[in-house]
């Protein structure tokens, strides 16, 4: 019975997020160790898709650890740019982490599309790898639009341009649980969490 598994991430955040959707779809509470707590080896993001890049560190993690691994990549892919900045998203800008210089480059990019044409999508792939073979990959889509102008506090990364479908506010307006239930990362978590139910 699969009882521990390993999250390729260094973040606190979706260590507990990835726990939660765990024992609710499996029923059950669910042993999870992140990366930085077994001191794993950075993996260099080489893939050129979500998917690729996502089973790149579940694999490396799986290999490191000797445990079942789970992990993540993630971005932003716009409609009329073709789905970039998709996994160029975290350094859209020129310096990886830069939030704040990677929406407003964006925005720029952007101040000629009119409201129509400004939609968008969260994208996240999360993939589950066991040491010798089984694997397993989910994409989930968090739709919406960009806002003409940041707005909001909360979240972080373009959260304070993008709209999610159907809401007025920007993902920076939502509360953590409000976003947390219908994002990106909870849908491939999610799916990806059904197929360990026989496992």
């Amino acid at each position: 019975m699969l009882d521990h598994i390993v999250l390729a991430t260094r973040n606190v955040k979706k260590k507990i997020e990835l726990q939660a959707i765990l024992a609710e779809v499996l029923g059950r509470e669910i042993r999870v160790s992140s990366a930085a707590e077994l001191e794993l080896p950075e993996v260099r993001e080489t893939g050129l898709t979500f998917a690729e890049n996502a089973l790149l560190k579940a694999r490396s993690a799986a290999d490191a650890s000797g445990l079942p691994a789970i992990a993540d990549d993630s971005g932003l892919a716009v409609d009329v740019l073709g789905g970039a900045p998709g996994i160029f998203s975290a350094r859209w800008a020129g310096t990886h982490g830069d939030d704040v210089a990677n929406y407003r480059l964006l925005l720029d990019q952007l101040s000629d599309i009119a409201a129509p044409h400004r939609t968008a999508a969260f994208v996240c792939a999360a993939a589950y790898v066991e040491p010798g073979g089984v694997q397993f990959v989910e994409v989930g889509r968090f739709e919406g639009s960009l806002a003409m102008a940041p707005r909001g506090s909360a979240g972080f990364g373009y959260d304070p341009i993008f709209a999610p479908a159907g809401d007025d506010r920007t993902a920076a307006e939502l509360t953590a649980e409000e976003k947390n239930a219908r994002s990106h990362r909870r849908l491939a978590l999610t799916a990806l969490a059904e197929h360990l139910r026989d496992l």
